[in-house]
């Protein structure tokens, strides 16, 4: 029986599905730091429902669902930059290895974004500051370092399109 994908298109998928995967992980962790990690080391020695609690009880709730939408958000962009990639360019490895490498590189602003909020509902509720106090946040950060560093790294990568090399991108 014969596959649905061609020749080149089975080339990609590989670069697709770790694209994927990765953002799913960075968007895991993100969620969990913002809505578990972080509350629990900043108010150490307390439950997370006792922190829930005693923040509603102040008017500071720890609103999660911008944080759910935003960790949805990454996975099904990139699914969808994904699938898109495989139909579209199946002959660009490394122009879809950049599209992953910069929604990577999107994560920390975006995590930065949807994580304001709740720091500081926390923060004020507690008295103390609206920043990570749990340190798994680094591994967000790191992986978006590490995916500028292989972005400009691939910058001089030229993907063959026909038979010619294609442009970097600038």
């Amino acid at each position: 029986m014969r596959s649905p994908l061609d020749e080149q298109q089975r080339h990609v998928v590989p670069i697709v599905l770790g694209g994927v995967l990765i953002i799913s992980a960075y968007a895991l962790i993100g969620a969990l730091q913002i809505t578990v990690w972080n509350p629990m080391a900043a108010v150490p020695g307390m439950s997370l429902q006792e922190i829930k609690t005693a923040m509603s009880s102040v008017n500071e709730p720890l609103v999660e669902t911008p944080v759910y939408a935003w960790a949805l958000a990454g996975p099904v962009l990139a699914l969808t930059v994904g699938t898109f990639s495989i139909v579209k360019f199946p002959d660009l490895p490394w122009t879809i290895t950049r599209y992953f490498l910069i929604l990577i590189m999107l994560g920390t602003p975006t995590y930065y974004f949807v994580s304001f909020s709740p720091g500081m509902s926390l923060a004020d509720a507690f008295s103390t500051t609206g920043g990570d106090h749990s340190p798994w946040s680094r591994i967000l950060y790191g992986m978006s370092i590490l995916a500028l560093i292989l972005l400009l790294l691939t910058l001089r990568k030229k993907d063959q399109k026909h038979g010619k090399a294609t442009q970097p991108l600038p």
